[in-house]
């Protein structure tokens, strides 16, 4: 017994295995959802698919999403936090470190190939349950945030929340869709098309 006749607390085991194990599952349900929704597109891909090719029990499947519309939400989320850590952190021209013009176009054609990249994703989101908005909301505030920062760098005498809504019109994943499967566009011509409109809008 102690000196102060107190119960001595003993350390809890396990605690950061569980922890440890829920990340885990968390990242192989992520992974094994992305590869089946790019293979077989998010409406032909079953909870049960996605829970075998995790090696997870539909339990833990349930559990940690609920739904296939909540499960693709937290993919797009994913992909749009990689996407971010990139502009915001990665290196140049892209990340931080090239004149603002040059981070600007880089990151319009960053965003096509992320975009075209999840359109599979995007496309599927509001016929797997959850509603498109969800998915835009947050990351589109980034972005016309990151483009505001730049335009305020290049050109001071513009409006920068305006110009940075205007410049992110074009690459809505609406409006690049449209381009690419119904106009044919090829995503080169995309991206010459909208570096070339960014540097008109705001080279001086």
């Amino acid at each position: 017994m102690n000196p102060e006749n107190r119960p001595i607390e003993l350390p809890v085991v396990g605690a950061p295995s569980v922890r440890s194990d829920a990340a885990r599952n968390r990242m192989l349900i992520l992974a094994a959802a992305e590869r089946l929704f790019a293979k077989n597109g998010v409406t032909c891909t079953s909870m049960d698919a996605i829970a075998a090719e995790a090696g997870v029990g539909k339990g833990t499947l349930f559990r940690r999403f609920g739904d296939r519309g909540s499960l693709v939400f937290a993919v797009l989320d994913s992909t749009a936090r990689e996407f971010q850590d990139r502009f915001i952190s990665g290196p140049p021209p892209l990340g931080p470190g090239a004149p603002p013009l040059e981070r600007l176009t880089a990151f319009g054609e960053a965003l096509l190939a992320h975009t075209t990249e999840h359109g599979n994703l995007l496309l599927g989101a509001a016929s797997a349950g959850a509603p498109i908005s969800r998915f835009d909301a947050g990351p589109y505030a980034s972005y016309r945030t990151h483009i505001a920062m730049l335009v305020r760098e290049a050109a001071p005498e513009l409006d920068a929340e305006y110009t940075a809504d205007a410049l992110l019109a074009p690459l809505r994943p609406e409006a690049v869709f449209y381009q690419l499967r119904v106009r044919e566009m090829p995503l080169e011509r995309l991206a010459a098309g909208w570096s070339q409109l960014a540097r008109r809008v705001v080279e001086r």
